[in-house]
């Protein structure tokens, strides 16, 4: 049987096991001492990060476990996996619901159960192409931000042990929307350490994630479509079980306002059009590279009558807010490298001054009041609290593209 989890080992991360085996064996005592017999919330806890997260924290046997999503089948797939899983350890108190956290029965189950001892969010609008337009940024920043208020004024009333909430490497100077607003989301959460420990981490591409690029590779080989990526991109990658343990690693032992990311070698980043190539070549295809679009749909008709030739079209990445190379931390930031075997911390940060945030919350929130309201006017917004902040235009979103 095919093992997508070999074929990651093999060609993507070019790792056998996990790169935090080491920090997780060294720390195993406190991580116990951190989760056993406790309440443990996850917000987006359906999603691949959120639920490789789970599978991290339950081997140390919390009390209870309450998972919440919007995607009500992703819950119920989440519910059969770890059920299915043989040895994994599931709390008697075990629930998923499928609701919105920013919604009214969110706050009510919230306050009922006088809150939780480890509050995780991954509830997150994590691609670039989700601010193709104003009503997109909208939604991505009610997600990321506004919303993510809301909760942290919740969690002022009922504060956890633990708060964390995952950011993404984007953050460290941005040039998009997306990540101006994990940068944003920083700050925010920080701003609420003198209410409760709040941590986060910046890491890498996850790997055949939900809605990952590798992943659509393998939706369109089961729809027998062909393959489309960038051939100019290289980008860090964990797997999906290092990405729960990066989270794990940072909810339970870092400092209050402390921001992890994964010790990884630029000889370590990859391209995603090898990665299609490995993948194919491992199906027992040959590439047939393509000129365009077009030309690859309508080769891709042949692998209806068998054909062992697979089409492809690579390109180059010309879409908005698109980085052309990956980076954790920002020249400004303090760095702690050896805490950790393969985890950096970056240290430091002060607790944010909450008036500005909310300024710049209530200007976001009054721009999309505007019936005409534009992106530029978002950017301007964004641009007034992070000087920095440069956003790429192009005109062009990835839904222009296959």
């Amino acid at each position: 049987m095919y093992s997508l989890d070999k074929f990651v080992a093999e060609h993507v991360t070019k790792r056998p096991g996990s790169m935090f085996d080491q920090d997780i064996m060294k720390n195993e005592n406190s991580l116990k001492m951190k989760i056993k017999a406790k309440s443990i919330l996850v917000i987006g806890g359906a999603g691949s990060i959120g639920s490789s997260f789970i599978r991290a924290v339950l081997p140390y046997k919390p009390e209870s476990l309450v998972v919440v999503d919007v995607n009500e089948n992703a819950l119920t797939e989440l519910t059969r996996d770890l059920r299915s899983t043989k040895g994994l350890f599931i709390p008697e108190s075990y629930i998923t619901y499928p609701m919105d956290y920013a919604s009214r029965a969110f706050s009510r189950m919230f306050i009922d159960r006088g809150g939780f001892d480890i509050v995780a969010n991954f509830s997150a609008h994590k691609h670039v192409r989700s601010e193709k337009d104003i009503y997109s940024i909208e939604a991505l920043l009610m997600n990321n931000v506004l919303h993510a208020k809301k909760l942290l004024d919740l969690l002022e009333q009922y504060p956890p042990e633990e708060y964390f909430c995952v950011s993404t490497d984007k953050a460290a100077n941005p040039v998009n929307i997306m990540g101006a607003s994990k940068r944003i989301m920083e700050d925010l959460i920080f701003s609420y350490s003198d209410k409760f420990p709040v941590k986060t981490a910046r890491f890498a591409n996850v790997a055949f994630s939900n809605g990952s690029l590798p992943a659509g590779f393998l939706e369109r080989m089961q729809k027998q479509q062909p393959l489309s990526a960038p051939k100019d991109v290289r980008r860090y990658f964990v797997s999906l079980e290092e990405s729960g343990q990066i989270c794990m690693l940072a909810c339970m032992l870092g400092k209050s306002r402390e921001i992890f990311f994964p010790k990884l070698e630029e000889k370590q980043m990859m391209s995603f059009d090898r990665i299609a190539i490995e993948l194919l070549k491992g199906q027992g295809y040959t590439v047939l590279e393509c000129g365009s679009e077009e030309e690859a749909v309508d080769e891709a008709e042949k692998l209806k009558v068998g054909s062992r030739q697979y089409p492809v079209y690579f390109s180059a990445s010309d879409t908005s807010g698109e980085k052309s190379f990956e980076e954790f931390y920002t020249e400004e930031e303090e760095l702690d490298q050896d805490r950790f075997s393969a985890l950096g911390v970056i240290t430091g940060k002060r607790i944010p001054d909450r008036k500005g945030l909310e300024i710049v919350l209530k200007k976001l929130t009054a721009a999309f009041d505007q019936n005409d309201v534009k992106k530029e006017d978002i950017v301007k917004i964004i641009k007034s609290y992070l000087p920095n902040f440069e956003h790429i235009e192009t005109g062009k979103s990835l839904d222009n593209k296959m």
